[in-house]
């Protein structure tokens, strides 16, 4: 007998055509067993309002009525796990807002549905284990965050707390704080790689952020301090990941 997680899904979606594909894929799915495919916000809310639950829903963004958005704000608890399906990107944002595990792009494809899948499996908390081992407590000596940087003529100690972010520059590197900027003989992969932080995260070609000094997003536009920083597209995915699980 496998012991792979299933998870109950349900489909919502005002295109007929696009229901079918989604349990198509479902089907596809070992993981997965569809407890419903209805055709609209309305329909799936009183679903779940007559005490119909399961561990996944599979959300269409624009529909009549009532939207997908609008529906996840009204799910009563325990809430399902969320992945939208969206025929615009633009919606990425909104995902992570709502807490959505996931978000797909239309049409949907088998293996980036599979990868959404493995996410919310991912994401479901672990069994309950009997008496956990806990680990050993670290001294706060351990979290080191400042570094020695060369700038100019001189080597330097940084506080990776203070750095808002990195910004490539030709064959060098800006570490950016609120008052100061060290440019730094380092070109940002070099950086990148010596850094030993987690949330420092590359968000585009020319810009590494720390993840911990984000103040808002707004349209993969970051605001950090007084500056803005932009999300590059080939990043944006990873970006949401990791800002999800701040």
């Amino acid at each position: 007998m496998s012991d792979t997680p299933t998870l109950t899904c349900v489909i919502v979606d005002d295109n007929e055509i696009n229901r079918l594909t989604l349990e198509h894929l479902v089907d596809l799915t070992p993981e997965l067993t569809l407890v419903a495919s209805l055709p609209g916000g309305v329909e799936a809310l009183h679903f779940f309002r007559q005490g119909g639950q399961c561990d996944l829903l599979l959300l269409d963004v624009e529909m009549p009525n009532l939207s997908g958005l609008e529906l996840v704000k009204l799910l009563p608890a325990p809430a399902p796990a969320v992945v939208l399906v969206t025929t615009h990107r633009s919606f990425a944002v909104a995902a992570f807002e709502l807490q959505a595990v996931d978000y797909l792009v239309k049409p949907v494809e088998f293996s980036r549905f599979s990868q959404a899948i493995a996410r919310v499996l991912a994401a479901r908390p672990a069994p309950a284990a009997s008496a956990p081992v806990p680990a050993p407590a670290k001294a706060k000596a351990d979290a080191k965050t400042d570094l020695f940087v060369k700038v100019g003529t001189r080597t330097i100690r940084v506080d990776f707390n203070d750095v808002l972010y990195i910004e490539a520059l030709s064959t060098y590197s800006v570490l950016v704080t609120p008052t100061q900027k060290h440019i730094v003989y380092l070109t940002l992969k070099s950086l990148a790689e010596r850094l030993p932080f987690d949330h420092f995260l590359r968000v585009h070609r020319s810009y590494i952020v720390n993840m911990q000094r984000i103040e808002a997003v707004e349209d993969y536009m970051l605001k950090l301090g007084p500056y803005e920083v932009p999300v590059g597209k080939s990043y944006q995915e990873e970006f949401l990941k990791n800002l999800r699980s701040l």
